[in-house]
């Protein structure tokens, strides 16, 4: 029990994040880096300023081009990995989002959501943001003698779904069931070593989920005053509030951890609005 603390140490373990320039991926990726991972950020974005700041606190990282919606270029980016490092241990899927184009408003009813939207919504947060990845990077996880880790992003949509947004809490639900089949899966067909698991935030302000719970001018939406109501903490997330629990889950003191879907809510799952 004297070196519990150094089971949660990531040093020596690569890192692989996918959407690992965005709000939420990019906070974990800081947070597995302190923690001692070697983290390489993978994005469809530009990386370059992300990779210097954090390089400037003392974290090795490296940028790769990604797209998570063209299985080639998961391939390329999975091929130009391999040749700077021997193996990957631990595989974040981090890239998500909805579209204003799939949500419900007074302007878009359900009956006029475009499908083109709701496809891109669904398939972004499905197929690129946890199916596709987990093909390509996971059938050479496999191969690790000591095993590795998955980490997809569910959300709360997939324990309770929320009003507005049909597309993004259908592909949310799909993520955690395909998080638990996942996790089967490796465990039975390849390897017990290889563990997945999801984290399911409550409400953390994104690009993404801005526009539906705070005005122009920074105040509460009835949106996101019904958030707060319903969330016993009284607040909205910190992007910080997922490294621990990412960290846990993809540490050592996690061994026997596989299939669960963890709520990062602030009780919003545990409270019944009475």
């Amino acid at each position: 029990m004297k070196d519990i603390l150094q089971k949660f140490s990531l040093k020596g373990k690569t890192a692989v994040i996918t959407g690992g320039a965005g709000i939420l991926g990019s906070v974990i990726a800081r947070g597995l880096g302190h923690a001692g991972a070697r983290v390489l950020i993978a994005d469809i974005v530009d990386t370059n300023q992300l990779i210097d700041s954090m390089a400037e606190e003392g974290i090795e990282a490296k940028g790769y081009y990604l797209n998570v919606m063209d299985i080639d270029k998961i391939r390329a980016c999975k091929d130009e990995i391999f040749k700077d490092f021997e193996q990957i241990d631990i595989l974040i899927n981090a890239a998500g989002g909805n579209k204003k184009e799939a949500t419900t408003s007074e302007e878009l009813s359900f009956f006029d959501l475009p499908l083109d939207a709701l496809e891109k919504v669904i398939g972004l947060n499905l197929f690129g943001g946890a199916i596709l990845p987990s093909q390509v990077f996971g059938k050479e996880m496999v191969k690790n003698e000591n095993g590795g880790t998955i980490i997809n992003i569910s959300s709360m949509n997939a324990f309770r779904p929320l009003t507005r947004i049909p597309g993004y809490s259908a592909a949310k639900a799909a993520v955690s069931n395909f998080t638990q089949w996942l996790a089967v899966h490796f465990a039975q067909e390849y390897s017990n070593k290889i563990r997945v698991n999801a984290l399911a935030p409550g409400f953390f302000l994104t690009t993404q989920n801005r526009f539906l719970l705070t005005t122009e001018d920074g105040q509460l939406t009835e949106r996101g005053k019904l958030v707060i109501a319903h969330t016993p903490l009284g607040k909205f997330g910190d992007s910080e509030d997922l490294i621990g629990a990412c960290i846990w889950l993809v540490s050592d003191t996690a061994r026997f951890v596989t299939g669960i879907v963890l709520p990062i809510d602030g009780g919003f799952s545990a409270f019944s609005g009475v």
